[in-house]
């Protein structure tokens, strides 16, 4: 089984890019996130006729995670429990739509899409981590037996190296310590992240802002992770940041993480 992960940044604006992404990389489960529309808005017809199924979970024109698979997809959840709600102060908070979850060539795979954070005293800091925290107990779960990844656009760079300038002014809610603990708590959940496994080196980059040309500078962070539990992490077998995603014309800011499994011994994928 080949899984991406992808912060697609609007999947209306970007499927083009989106499906061409699938046909040439031959991957079998695309997990999106930041898609931007609600789910009559998703442009579902483009993948079936590529032979993906979907689902997807959006509410507004914010946020938004989906799930593409050619290897099936079923036992579709929109939520993981206890997932954290958030809303502005005065604001009713809502369950917002970061996690979907489905079963896909016999993997669970959850396509998640951890809050910002905005910076270090705004109230969706806490919210941040709170989210982290509960996906980490809700993992803890997951983990011992079943073949599960935990895919997407963490907002955390755990390490000094995952950026390019710990002053950079989005650095402060990616490298706190507070968030850098939060995230780890999904290793010790007993995952293990697979890309840096396979991509060890330094400076090695998932996400470059539009402004003040962070991409042709070389300024990027890695916030985007593969976490897989022990029965599925020992499938592994390669990993790659497809950095050509990043570049011309319609781009999203995020390059798509791509891991490849070996199937499980006697499986029959549909």
């Amino acid at each position: 089984m080949r899984l991406a992960s992808w912060n697609v940044n609007s999947i209306r604006a970007r499927v083009d890019r989106v499906i061409a992404f699938l046909e040439r990389t031959d991957v079998d489960v695309l997990a999106m996130q930041e898609i931007k529309c609600r789910p009559d808005q998703f442009p579902a017809d483009r993948f079936a006729e590529a032979g993906y199924e979907v689902a997807c979970h959006g509410l507004h024109q914010f946020n938004g995670v989906a799930i593409a698979s050619r290897v099936g997809l079923a036992d579709v959840a929109d939520s993981f429990p206890d997932q954290p709600a958030f809303g502005k102060p005065g604001d009713e908070k809502v369950v917002e739509a970061r996690a979907l979850g489905a079963t896909c060539g016999g993997v669970r795979v959850w396509s998640i899409y951890v809050p910002n954070g905005r910076a270090l005293d705004d109230p969706h800091f806490e919210y941040k981590l709170k989210f982290l925290r509960a996906l980490a107990r809700a993992s803890e779960t997951w983990a011992p037996g079943a073949p599960t990844a935990l895919v997407g656009d963490w907002n955390v760079a755990p390490l000094d190296t995952d950026i390019w300038s710990l002053d950079a002014p989005e650095a402060a809610t990616h490298v706190a310590a507070e968030a850098r603990d939060a995230l780890a708590a999904i290793e010790r959940a007993g995952f293990v992240e697979l890309s840096r496994r396979f991509l060890p080196e330094p400076n090695t980059y998932t996400f470059w802002d539009y402004q003040q040309l962070r991409f042709p500078r070389g300024e990027g962070m890695r916030i985007d992770f593969a976490f897989a539990s022990p029965a599925l992490a020992s499938r592994a077998r390669a990993a790659v940041i497809d950095r050509a995603e990043r570049k011309g014309a319609g781009a999203s800011d995020h390059a798509p993480v791509v891991v490849d499994f070996d199937d499980a011994p006697g499986s029959v994928v549909p």
